[in-house]
């Protein structure tokens, strides 16, 4: 796995270098952009809302309690990310499409942005994201498809006109720095997946950005309902996994008591945790 995201991060870094060194930050945007317009609006909403930053807290609800350690490796991986998002943005405040080209020169879809666009924070979380599954991934064939659907979720980016693709390659490049920094942490630091607390409490986080996703498409209507549903999934995971099922568990010690079949008045004991079997009388 750290085989596949040090490669993966060295790909893209080339990718963004040769794009800005060869035709300027801006480049390849308008013969990408004009590509992504001959494909359904809804497709690209779709890929664009895995870069959704609740999204990967929503989809994790659903492994959190029974991959505990992944978890944890993709909290830290996580908290890498926004540091390497967060310094950049504000840093370069690079400008954005809508900013530098005319309306009818690309296809816009969703809510129009102007600044921050370096790097592209959805691609820096797509990758985090499936990066750190790729990591613990055992199959040559699941890696692969997990990148190309972070890929696919970064390309999205430039498809509704929100990024120029060197933001995609560096989002993905600094992604995947982080899921291989997110997940050797947690090998060596694996705190957040043993101690309960710590864990309950970013589960506590996780599901209340994902109770946001029920109720907010994050400017794109048409993946509302993809949202939607990976938000009740997850907070549905989450109510049974850390609710229903202990207290399920719980009835049944509860119910370890018997009762004597000895007439009216009979009483409840608790049944010995190796009672013998009474012998029958034929």
């Amino acid at each position: 796995g750290a085989v596949w995201l040090s490669r993966w991060a060295g790909v893209s870094l080339v990718v963004a270098v040769t794009l800005f060194a060869a035709c300027g930050y801006h480049a390849g945007f308008v013969r990408l952009n004009g590509l992504a317009a001959g494909g359904p609006d809804w497709l690209w909403q779709w890929l664009t809302a895995l870069g959704d930053e609740r999204t990967p807290f929503a989809l994790s609800l659903l492994f959190s309690l029974r991959r505990p350690r992944v978890f944890w490796a993709l909290i830290l991986a996580a908290l890498i990310a926004s540091a390497y998002s967060g310094a950049l943005k504000p840093l370069f405040d690079a400008t954005r499409p809508a900013g530098v080209l005319p309306a009818d020169a690309f296809h816009l879809i969703g809510v129009e942005r102007r600044h921050g666009s370096f790097p592209s924070g959805h691609s820096v979380t797509a990758a985090v994201f499936f990066g750190v599954l790729v990591y613990y991934a055992r199959a040559n064939w699941t890696r692969l498809l997990l990148v190309v659907l972070a890929v696919a979720a970064g390309f999205s980016r430039v498809a509704v006109g929100v990024h120029w693709p060197v933001d995609v390659a560096a989002g993905l490049f600094g992604g995947a720095i982080a899921a291989w920094l997110g997940t050797r942490l947690a090998v060596r630091w694996p705190g957040g997946a043993s101690d309960l607390s710590v864990h309950l409490a970013f589960v506590t986080l996780a599901c209340f950005l994902t109770v946001t996703m029920t109720y907010w498409d994050g400017g794109y209507p048409q993946a509302a309902m993809m949202l939607k549903l990976l938000g009740n999934a997850g907070l549905l995971s989450v109510s049974v996994g850390y609710l229903v099922l202990p207290l399920v568990r719980w009835g049944r010690r509860v119910r370890g008591e018997v009762k004597i079949p000895d007439g009216p008045t009979a009483t409840h004991v608790p049944r010995p945790a190796t009672a013998p079997r009474a012998p029958r009388h034929e």
